[in-house]
């Protein structure tokens, strides 16, 4: 097995199972060397807390990224989440261009809104920059409510595979790899994948379980990103992801007070054993 290298850069919060306390041991876990550019550091995730502490480290970016030149580090991979500000990604976009090893891997999660709206702090400057960004990865994960906002297509919360097939060719047009569009339900029991390239569609269907928790799209996208770069194909990887964090869901479902993420860390032998 190739030992690759990768970089991924996101927030990181003291507790809450989300952005790089989910990737940095699922991405290890995948025998990954994982190095890590945190944009921002939370004493807990925004989720369900209050009174949090929230520290900007979009400064440090150009620095740290200035001392790997120098130091010439560079990566097999990138894989960026949660990104607080269009400055950010400018950043982001710097680091591509001046620390990629020859082929790097560029995985971007335009991690900026879900049901129907932004998050807090987000606007339509920061969609137009993150549309740049997508622009320039390989592989790219939205749900639903991103692909509408990056494509401009109305969302919908009722739909069908037209409108889902719509917001594909949209996506196509503005990255030219590989579209992974997560949370497509047709159905009430099941929701699923799509993984579409070169006009090709592929749809992996599983289980829709009636629990919302905090993370899950974090752990399916390190989940899919370890996978890919283990030599999965990217429907393969999103079957493997898509698994692993339904497990990790049913696992955490009957503990009550656990309302800030999955118990992801008892399922990675899980994980492991489905790279194999």
């Amino acid at each position: 097995m190739d030992y690759k290298r990768i970089l991924t850069i996101q927030d990181i919060s003291c507790l809450g199972q989300c952005s790089l306390t989910v990737a940095l041991p699922i991405l290890s876990a995948c025998g990954l060397e994982t190095c890590v550019l945190p944009s921002a550091v939370l004493s807990t995730h925004t989720g369900g807390f209050t009174g949090y502490t929230f520290r900007d480290l979009t400064e440090d970016m150009p620095s740290i990224r200035a001392h790997w030149q120098s130091e010439g580090i560079t990566f097999d991979a990138f894989y960026t989440g949660y990104l607080g500000s269009a400055k950010q990604i400018d950043y982001v976009r710097d680091i591509f261009r001046t620390c990629a090893r020859p082929g790097a891997l560029k995985i971007v999660d335009p991690a900026c809104a879900d049901n129907g709206s932004l998050y807090a702090g987000f606007d339509a400057e920061f969609v137009e920059s993150m549309k740049v960004l997508c622009s320039e990865a390989d592989v790219i994960l939205p749900n639903i409510t991103e692909a509408s906002l990056l494509t401009g297509l109305d969302y919908r919360e009722s739909y069908d595979e037209a409108y889902i097939r719509a917001l594909l060719a949209k996506l196509s047009a503005l990255c030219a790899g590989t579209i992974v569009l997560t949370g497509v339900s047709y159905a009430p029991d099941s929701t699923g994948v799509v993984v579409y390239k070169n006009g090709k569609l592929e749809y992996y269907r599983h289980e829709r379980l009636a629990a919302s928790c905090h993370g899950t799209g974090d752990v399916f996208a390190s989940a899919f990103t370890g996978a890919l770069l283990r030599g999965k194909t990217p429907l393969r990887s999103a079957a493997v992801a898509a698994d692993y964090t339904v497990e990790c869901i049913r696992l955490t479902m009957p503990d009550k007070t656990h309302k800030y993420g999955v118990k992801f860390e008892p399922l990675l032998p899980q994980l492991i054993a489905s790279l194999e």
